[in-house]
């Protein structure tokens, strides 16, 4: 195979026809048959990856330089539509956390791994959203499977069920429950685990206004959870960063190996 088409294998596997602004081929490559992927690939992994004679490596963490990279962070506007909070209503909500973001990006190294990839000729993708929608709809379709209409469901239910997928299981850093109490009703649970990065606790807090009893994400900052609880107004279980990225990395990689492509997976990447 060749990097575009590993791409488009990606986004068809995601439901999306076009590539996510975290996203790109950073350097493109041809004859593709072992990759080395992680959840971070820098220069480092890159001259492991040449050195162990791979043929192109995969950074989960956005490595491309795209300048509309915090377009992503707009999912949530629909996301939250959907449910029902107005679009003009959630985007004045994510209009500071999108420039807290922007300031921090605008003094990114950002061709720092472009560099190295191109001076070791080493082809390299960085595959972000799709990976992260496909964990969301993975961790989603199970929890629904498992709770769907038991309304005497609870926070530690939840945690305890996370504990069945492989990913969860064999992470270091288990699931844990950021706000609410484990005997506390879940409500509706909502999978959160796409768009960027986290939203912020206005945005949170509109997915609660919206009917959400219980929100499941990747990670959270000390200071939005500290006001998730002050408010009192739903339940935050926090899956885990590494195993959550995983499951829709391990998923590709499956992908890719109908196709005859051998992919290795370090740096984060729980395996089943």
């Amino acid at each position: 195979m060749n990097t575009q088409e590993m791409m488009n294998m990606a986004l068809a596997a995601a439901g999306l026809d076009k590539m996510p602004e975290d996203c790109g081929i950073v350097v493109p490559g041809e004859g593709i048959k072992k990759v080395l992927m992680g959840v971070d690939m820098d220069t480092a992994e890159l001259m492991l990856a040449k050195q162990l004679g791979y043929d192109c490596v995969v950074s989960h963490h956005p490595r491309n330089t795209s300048v509309n990279k915090l377009d992503v962070m707009k999912d949530h506007i629909y996301k939250l539509e959907a449910l029902g909070i107005p679009r003009n209503h959630s985007q004045k909500l994510l209009a500071e956390r999108i420039t807290e973001l922007d300031y921090n990006l605008h003094v990114s190294n950002s061709r720092r791994s472009e560099s190295a990839a191109k001076l070791l000729n080493m082809p390299f993708l960085s595959l972000h959203t799709p990976a992260d929608i496909i964990s969301e709809r993975i961790v989603q379709q199970f929890l629904d499977d498992k709770f769907g209409g038991k309304p005497e469901t609870t926070v530690q239910d939840i945690v305890a069920a996370l504990d069945e997928i492989p990913e969860y299981k064999n992470s270091a850093r288990k699931p844990v429950i950021r706000a609410g109490a484990k005997d506390s009703y879940a409500g509706k649970i909502y999978v959160l685990m796409s768009g960027l990065t986290g939203p912020g606790a206005k945005i949170l807090k509109a997915y609660f206004d919206a009917g959400v009893g219980t929100l499941i994400m990747m990670h959270i900052p000390e200071k939005d959870a500290k006001a998730i609880k002050e408010q009192s107004i739903g339940n935050v279980i926090i899956a885990g960063h590494m195993s959550s990225d995983s499951l829709g990395l391990n998923a590709i990689a499956k992908k890719w190996a109908e196709k005859g492509v051998e992919t290795t997976m370090m740096s984060g990447i729980v395996t089943e």
